[in-house]
């Protein structure tokens, strides 16, 4: 199955690449193997680069990246500061320490920094980072105007909010790069505190202006409006959807957790089910209709197919291979890269197989570029009637 060009008939649906990201996130969940969160995010960075278009939205997945490792340095400096709850015997070096009082039993700032608290926060960080970088890849291929139209009716209002602030922060950075260009075309300079002033102004009056022009479309298009339905149903879906998703979060607990595998997946599953019953009739005040709506072809399963497979891979391997997945800080020993595991993270490179390619950049005709030689013919007048 040869991958075409993205176009609007054979784009990928936008849930399955949220499915695929979901994934790899279960899966980084399952591990504080350095090397094992450092090939998903590899694995991850790969299928950006190679299937995410040249939208504006589509340029987040830097912003997250940074993000991850503002998150590793965060948590490093925490480690360094308030002490780590593993113990240590390589120290690194030593803080003064600030008295606390004795109802702060259990807490210190400053003191003894050992190697091995360094060590487990880093992993700790860095699995961290890994989920938000999965989160990141989701938000550069999904086109949040696509994903918004694939949700249930009864989730229209709360998709049209999520999305709009998930819509934000792309659009954000990218009016941030093209500022500081202007300012450098100018010979402006584009760092430093007093050039994010100047340009945050542009930024804020953007943003106000982009959200004025959304409540006016909005309020066009009747958002908001909806039919008239019986108060039992109104009673019966809440109690299902929120009975659903309260089994939904209990289960997918039961299954990130150690010992509530063997409950997780049945709780997970009646709440699912209990969920789209309350959706579903939820659905029944909903009188918008969709235009052109989305469809879930055999590319799209296999692209959440790999996500989920990355997942059931992972929490398998916790059965056989716990040590290789989690490797101790204390004592401090270099980890090891477990081979089955590590070949099961390379599922989620399917994606770049069989996803659509993003359409190629069109391209200035000839004549017309800013190389194109200029034409020295004389202007001429024409002849009057």
């Amino acid at each position: 199955m040869s991958a075409p060009r993205a176009t609007r008939g054979t784009a990928l649906h936008a849930g399955a690449w949220w499915l695929w990201a979901l994934g790899l996130a279960t899966a980084a969940s399952r591990t504080t193997n350095p090397l094992l969160l450092g090939l998903l995010i590899g694995v991850a960075g790969y299928v950006v680069a190679a299937r995410r278009s040249d939208a504006p939205w589509a340029r987040s997945y830097g912003a997250f990246v940074r993000l991850g490792l503002i998150v590793v340095a965060i948590r490093l400096v925490f480690a360094c500061v308030l002490g780590s709850p593993i113990p240590g015997t390589h120290t690194l070096l030593t803080l003064p320490e600030v008295p606390l009082p004795d109802w702060a039993k259990g807490v210190r700032i400053g003191g003894r920094v050992t190697a091995e608290g360094m060590v487990f926060a880093l992993y700790d960080g860095l699995k961290l980072a890994t989920l938000l970088i999965c989160v990141g890849a989701a938000n550069a291929l999904a086109n949040p105007s696509r994903l918004l139209k694939s949700l249930p009716g009864a989730l229209y209002e709360a998709g049209v909010a999520v999305v709009v602030a998930m819509t934000f922060a792309p659009n954000l950075v990218a009016d941030v790069q093209r500022l500081r260009a202007a300012r450098r075309l100018r010979g402006r300079p584009d760092r430093g505190f007093r050039a994010l002033l100047q340009v945050g102004l542009p930024v804020l009056e953007g943003a106000l202006e982009r959200s004025v022009a959304l409540a006016a479309a909005m309020d066009a298009r009747g958002y908001g409006r909806t039919a008239q339905v019986p108060p039992a149903v109104r009673r019966l879906t809440s109690v299902l959807t929120l009975g659903g998703l309260l089994g939904v979060c209990a289960g997918t607990y039961g299954l990130l957790s150690d010992t509530g595998a063997g409950y997780g997946l049945w709780v997970l599953l009646a709440g699912l089910a209990a969920a789209l019953g309350g959706l579903w009739l939820g659905g029944r005040r909903c009188v918008r209709t969709r235009y052109r709506p989305e469809r879930w072809g055999p590319r799209a399963c296999l692209v959440a197919g790999s996500g989920i497979a990355v997942a059931a891979l992972m929490i398998g391997a916790n059965a056989y291979a716990p040590d290789a997945l989690h490797p101790p800080a204390f004592p401090l020993t270099a980890p090891v890269l477990p081979i089955w595991p590590a070949l099961s993270l390379l599922a989620g490179l399917l994606p770049v197989f069989i996803a659509p390619a993003p359409p190629a950049p069109e391209r200035a005709p000839r004549g017309h570029g800013a190389g194109a030689p200029r034409s020295t013919a004389p202007l001429t007048k024409e002849p009057s009637q």
